[in-house]
């Protein structure tokens, strides 16, 4: 029997490089592909060399270059923190579009199972909550934030639009907020800043009240997610996130007790179209794809603690505000 194989566009990212490192260890050869626009090569420095591993320098707008046929092809290739996406606005819309594109028609090419990584973003502002998949969201579509939620948005009805009239077999995942190690301290999102912060006992900044919300799942377990919709037939959209809320100030007061910090709480304006509560609706993954988070938040800040804890070099790349 041959050694199934998985794309996996953006496979150097932090989420795209801990799903490399899975399916390499269930027995999956991969080739990771990215521009490293928003990520590095260090990310899986520990896989390069190994059987079955292959990594490939390749921008997901561009043709792909002939790198075999995939029974998977796992699209995660986008800026998804917003620094990122606000610097990088065309290429964002263009990875959400022509790059989805590219990697779907990879997909229809070999027969292989497409997943596309979309985001709890495509809920906007939610005034549903928890957020449903039925929900069709409150998204800006001139806003700041809008070149990434419409990216994604774009993607997700593309894909919709190969599975009707084409036949790919394709699922979508609305991934939400997910933390854990190889994370950049500069990304702007609130775990990596609140940690490399606490961590050098500067003030944790919190924008606006500090009492919206966000669910926070492990990165592990998102990416066990990802796999659950890969090895099913459901189309989705699917949630894979954490339900267990809590608010930006709650989070602060956490890691800074974990870390035993010493660093101050200060506030600053909230950004612009800021989600007010962001928390999934996550029983349409756990009837259908028999899966729910199960790493315990204490246990995931703990681990990302101590990977940002043995690594000064990351932690001194945060911003300075």
């Amino acid at each position: 029997m041959s050694t199934a194989r998985a794309l996996v566009t953006g496979g150097a990212g932090f989420v795209g490089s801990h799903l490399c490192e899975q399916l390499l260890a269930a027995g999956t050869d991969v080739v990771a592909v990215d521009n490293f626009a928003t990520s590095t090569p260090a990310n899986v420095a520990e896989l390069v060399g190994r059987p079955g591993f292959e990594l490939v320098r390749h921008d997901v707008t561009e043709p792909f270059p002939d790198l075999g046929t995939f029974d998977v092809v796992y699209h995660l290739a986008s800026a998804a923190s917003p620094p990122d996406y606000l610097r990088l606005p065309l290429e964002t819309l263009r990875a959400g579009s022509l790059g989805t594109a590219n990697a779907i028609e990879l997909a229809e090419r070999d027969h292989a199972r497409f997943v596309l990584a979309s985001t709890s973003e495509v809920y906007g502002d939610p005034v549903v909550h928890p957020q449903p998949e039925s929900y069709w969201g409150n998204v800006n579509s001139i806003g700041p934030r809008s070149v990434y939620d419409e990216a994604k948005r774009y993607a997700e009805a593309l894909t919709m639009a190969y599975r009707r009239e084409r036949g790919v077999d394709t699922g979508i995942a609305r991934i939400f907020n997910t933390y854990g190690p190889r994370m950049r301290a500069d990304d702007g999102r609130v775990v990596p800043t609140f940690i490399a912060r606490a961590l050098t006992n500067a003030p944790l900044t919190i924008a606006g009240t500090g009492e919206q919300t966000r669910s926070l799942c492990y990165v592990e377990d998102t990416v066990l997610g990802l796999r659950a919709l890969a090895a099913a037939d459901h189309p989705g959209p699917i949630n894979i996130g954490n339900p267990h809320e809590l608010t930006v100030r709650a989070l602060a007061e956490e890691i800074r007790g974990a870390t035993h910090s010493r660093s101050s709480l200060e506030y600053i304006p909230e950004a612009v179209d800021d989600p007010k509560r962001r928390c999934p609706d996550i029983s349409l993954a756990a009837r259908e794809l028999g899966w729910r988070p199960l790493i315990p938040r204490t246990e995931g800040l703990r681990r990302t603690i101590e990977w940002f804890a043995g690594r000064p070099a990351v932690v001194a790349a945060q911003p300075v505000r």
